[in-house]
């Protein structure tokens, strides 16, 4: 099963996106299943994995809705307010739903860049991995020290590294980034996504070739077992479409034998989110 391991759909006039750029933007509209299932039937993928764009509940339960409404939506990676001292009673009732396979928060944009290490937000964590929740990490490179860090806190949580952690591939730059990856590749619960990096080079310029020593890095780091695809659609628009997505990442992968490549577009995707089980229950 192919799978999509990262994208997103939204409705402005239901939520506000307050990362979403103000004014004039191809962002700045309604992204619904019914856009994105034809570009996945056409380049045969089965399905995909929608990840929350905005820190309320009310987002959660919408995105499950719209997968109970659509079998290629295969999992939901929702918001929970980590800090909720009711929070398992939260996750009691998410874990109900047979589409719902992780948690994420915009880690990013907190102000303190420490926010992953606070004892509050660790608690969460806790729980989340009590319960096998795994966690979806949306950083940057300043944060990547922590990652090791949750680990020997929580060293029974699952986690996947977003969007290569967004280095600054733009600048062709890979000091501190490269350093960083390699410690939290070595935690075997650490899981990593090729997504989210045509945006961080040059919207109008980007090319295969520049992603390549950033894909090729943590290619060698964390191995086929532990690397996903994801499109991260329709953010990937303000660069270029979705198949051109998977060319640039097929292109800075380079070539590879059949079963490593569909474990990046799809294997590893089911196993880390346990998408397996739930297609199994429904055929």
């Amino acid at each position: 099963m192919r799978i999509d391991a990262h994208q997103h759909f939204w409705d402005i006039s239901r939520f506000r996106y307050p990362w979403m750029p103000e004014g004039e933007s191809p962002l700045r509209r309604n992204f619904y299943p019914r856009d994105l299932e034809p570009i996945l039937k056409r380049n045969r993928f089965e399905g995909s994995v929608v990840v929350q764009a905005n820190v309320t509940f009310d987002e959660t339960r919408w995105l499950l809705e719209l997968a109970e409404a659509h079998e290629f939506i295969r999992g939901v990676v929702g918001w929970v307010n980590l800090t909720d001292p009711r929070l398992g009673a939260t996750l009691d009732d998410l874990q109900r739903h047979p589409k719902f396979k992780g948690v994420r928060h915009l880690v990013h944009d907190e102000p303190d860049v420490n926010w992953l290490m606070r004892e509050d937000v660790l608690g969460g964590l806790k729980e989340l991995a009590r319960r096998g929740i795994p966690y979806d990490l949306l950083l940057r490179p300043p944060h990547l020290p922590l990652v090791p860090r949750v680990a020997e806190r929580i060293p029974e949580l699952r986690m996947v590294i977003d969007h290569i952690a967004k280095p600054l591939i733009a600048a062709r730059r890979m000091d501190g980034w490269a350093e960083d990856m390699e410690a939290a590749s070595r935690i075997p619960r650490v899981y990593c996504k090729l997504s989210g990096m045509i945006t961080e080079d040059d919207p109008r310029g980007w090319k295969a070739e520049h992603l390549r020593p950033y894909v090729q890095r943590v290619l060698s780091l964390f191995g086929p077992d532990r690397l996903m695809f994801g499109s991260d659609w329709p953010v990937c628009t303000l660069a270029g479409t979705w198949k051109e997505v998977l060319a640039a990442s097929t292109q800075a992968v380079g070539p590879l034998g059949v079963e490593v490549r569909e474990k990046l577009l799809g294997r590893t995707a089911e196993r880390f989110y346990g998408l397996s089980s739930f297609t199994a229950s429904s055929t």
